[in-house]
């Protein structure tokens, strides 16, 4: 297994920041009027999950990553349940949320394969 030296060498971090990629682009058709509502809670929650990912690798301890990673997968699931919102408010395309609630899956499995791993240290 290689070794991290960095977070960005972590392939969770590598999906999740194409996550927030995707939700800022589909984001931008959301209406105006949800620039300070939905749009920016859905940002804020995409964005959470690479960062709480990189500020608990950066941590000194192995439980406190776990911690770090727990607060991103709260993130993750705070997230698709926005996307759902967004959809039955018909901001968004039932092809945009099936692409969107796939990268979550892929992002959900390795992150609790990360926290499975970090259990056995």
């Amino acid at each position: 297994m290689p070794t991290v030296k960095s977070y960005q060498d972590l392939v969770v971090w590598q999906k999740a920041m194409s996550l927030v990629t995707e939700i800022y682009r589909i984001s931008q058709k959301f209406p105006k009027e949800e620039i300070f509502g939905l749009t920016s809670q859905i940002r804020r929650a995409a964005v959470s999950i690479p960062s709480n990912i990189a500020e608990g690798q950066g941590k000194s301890s192995t439980g406190e990553f776990k911690s770090f990673l727990g607060h991103a997968k709260g993130s993750l699931a705070e997230l698709e349940t926005q996307i759902l919102i967004a959809k039955n408010l018909n901001f968004v395309s039932e092809n945009e949320v099936d692409q969107l609630l796939i990268l979550i899956a892929e992002v959900g499995r390795i992150l609790n394969a990360l926290v499975s791993a970090l259990k056995k240290k």
